[in-house]
């Protein structure tokens, strides 16, 4: 199976600061706000949606093809991704712009502040789908650069390939046509439970509405879990098992290069889901976006231990 991951490639770069925010942002002087906090340090983590679910793709097995752009800065996230057996010739470099980037401060209270550097996201990839049927491939269009988005979502319809819309945190920027045209003929939508009430708001459109754009509505829930509705029926599936809840960042990412596997693999929708549901409870576990790790066996198990034979 051709798989196609359409979004960002991004370096997280975290960093903890050793009080609370709220003891040196004085209210009464806001409109002249000058601070500086001092941080522990910084730890960089690969991310991106591309990114991450191609990394969580790799681990079962697929080798997915990613269209992004990339920064100057490119060079350790090539290694990587190499290492992990995930082709980079889709991944356009610009080379006098930084890879995006998020920087993340945390305080003592869990607050965070957040700068984030589009850098060269601002820029398409411009890849084809040349040589590709629509019985061997499938896209996945995440959140990444806007043209993008629209663009592959477009080549998909005219090639007739699978594709699934994932617009995530892209919603701000999506007027009201250009979202409903978007969604026009795609296999899926997906997105957590607040994006779908913002997509709602947007088109004007109920669920039942959506429906008739798309064949199936994916909504994720965290730790309540997923649902999938159609126009004829809807499917509730419960999270899997953690072990631990260590970092849920992430989490939404590696449900996507479950579902997306399954998928691949010929699943019916809702087994595709459930193995969306144990590809998230790895990420949960450990801190990061692509930190977790698993055989494609152990995987196996874990999905017959939540849900039975697959």
């Amino acid at each position: 199976m051709n798989i196609y991951l359409s979004g960002s490639m991004a370096y997280d770069r975290i960093m903890d600061f050793p009080g609370r925010f709220s003891d040196y942002i004085l209210p009464e002087k806001i409109h002249i706000l000058n601070v500086c906090f001092n941080v522990n340090g910084l730890v960089e983590k690969f991310g991106g949606t591309a990114g991450n679910i191609a990394y969580s793709l790799s681990l079962l097995k697929e080798k997915p093809r990613i269209l992004a752009t990339i920064g100057k800065d490119c060079h350790s996230y090539f290694d990587w991704l190499r290492k992990n057996n995930i082709p980079v010739d889709g991944i356009r470099i610009i080379d006098d712009e930084f890879t995006a980037g998020a920087y993340i401060t945390t305080d003592m209270a869990d607050n965070q502040i957040t700068g984030f550097n589009p850098g060269a996201m601002k820029y398409p990839s411009n890849c084809s789908l040349d040589g590709s049927s629509p019985e061997s491939s499938l896209t996945l269009i995440a959140p990444g650069n806007l043209q993008d988005m629209i663009r592959y979502a477009g080549i998909c319809r005219e090639k007739e390939i699978r594709y699934i819309c994932d617009p995530g945190q892209s919603l701000t920027k999506w007027e009201a046509a250009q979202l409903i045209e978007w969604l026009k003929g795609a296999m899926a939508l997906i997105s957590n439970d607040y994006e779908l009430e913002m997509i709602m708001k947007i088109t004007g459109m109920d669920k039942k509405g959506l429906s008739g754009l798309t064949t199936f509505v994916i909504t994720t829930l965290g730790e309540k879990g997923s649902l999938v509705s159609a126009a004829d029926f809807e499917a509730y599936i419960p999270a899997a098992k953690a072990g631990s809840v260590v970092d849920p960042t992430g989490a939404g990412d590696a449900y996507r290069a479950g579902l997306i596997k399954g998928i691949a693999e010929g699943k019916d929708i809702v087994t595709a889901g459930r193995m969306g549901a144990v590809a998230a409870v790895y990420a949960v576990e450990k801190y990061g976006t692509q930190e977790h790790f698993f055989t494609y066996e152990d995987f196996l198990e874990r999905y017959r231990s939540n849900f039975g034979d697959i």
